[in-house]
């Protein structure tokens, strides 16, 4: 058995001030408790060339042009936050945003979409496809390629960019060329072993992610669609080109591994485990060195899926 990683050890137990377990929280209360909190662990932000804020209708995006990344035509990620769709913000994840713009040259977009409860399932999707088709609609202004746009998320994010770039397939959203889902929710049902392994003592508990789709998916009925869980798609065949980023001590662990395991089988796909982590990661720099390498292979693998990019 693989043994949980120092670095995740350090994580867990890093200082700060006591959290109230979010499934005891009202979602206001989570969220300033997550806004209170989540900066304490990551690393300090890089500086990119640009940032600014735009609004697509009502949705606000937060947008990073990285570093050497051109005015005109440049590769453009659309990334989606994590939080369960009932706390985060483009600010909690910001410093994944800035670090892949700096090492692709690329810019990075992500969207402030509506939140469970106030705004339940199929919100925040409708409002992550509607920020792609403003970026393919404004392109030229943006300064992008609308041929090169990828899009990606964690956690609840992977979920919203898996449901999204099967919509692209579908003609039900804008074409995109690539999808980086970082340990990304694929079945609502919580019913795989990993939520039994995993269910506490590893950072994200059964007991939150319950908490968390009763939120987004109040009616039971819904946590079967596609749209939500994303491993109940008919087929994953002429999907975009996939990496997805795991951790072994997740409780999400075993529906992302069987979702990268069709995506492996009907499209294209490259699946990355690091088995002593701990869901979240990759946005813990402060404690786990191995956010910078799970970040660089992200890049890496977003070079492969732009050929335009070069090796």
């Amino acid at each position: 058995m693989t043994i949980l990683d120092e670095s995740a050890k350090r994580a867990l137990a890093w200082p700060g001030d006591p959290q109230i377990p979010i499934e005891r929280c009202q979602p206001v209360e989570a969220r300033a408790q997550y806004l209170d909190g989540f900066a304490q662990i990551q690393w300090p932000l890089e500086d990119v060339d640009e940032t600014r804020e735009e609004y697509a209708g009502n949705i606000r995006l937060k947008i990073w042009r990285g570093r050497g990344a051109p005015q005109q035509g440049a590769p453009a990620l659309l990334y989606l936050h994590g939080g369960g769709w009932v706390i985060g913000t483009p600010e909690t994840h910001e410093d994944i945003c800035r670090s892949l713009a700096n090492a692709v040259g690329a810019v990075v977009f992500s969207p402030d979409y509506r939140l469970a409860p106030d705004h339940p399932f199929p919100a925040a999707l409708e409002d992550c496809a509607g920020a792609l088709v403003w970026m393919k609609d404004r392109a030229d202004t943006l300064g992008i390629d609308p041929a090169r746009i990828i899009i990606g998320g964690d956690s609840a994010g992977g979920n919203l960019a898996a449901v999204v770039a099967l919509m692209a397939r579908d003609g039900d959203a804008p074409g995109v060329i690539g999808q980086v889902l970082i340990y990304p929710v694929t079945d609502q049902q919580q019913v795989l072993d990993s939520y039994r392994r995993y269910a506490e003592d590893f950072g994200l508990t059964a007991a939150a992610m319950a908490w968390f789709r009763n939120h987004y998916l109040p009616h039971a009925a819904s946590r079967l669609d596609w749209r939500a869980s994303p491993l109940n798609a008919a087929s994953l065949a002429g999907v975009a080109p996939a990496f997805v980023v795991l951790a072994g001590y997740d409780v999400l662990f075993d529906e992302g591994a069987a979702y990268a395991k069709r995506l492996e089988a009907e499209a294209q796909a490259t699946c990355r485990i690091w088995p002593g982590q701990i869901h979240g990661f990759v946005s813990m720099g402060r404690a786990i060195p191995e956010a910078k390498e799970a970040l660089e292979a992200i890049a890496a693998a977003w070079r492969r899926m732009d050929p335009a990019l070069g090796p």
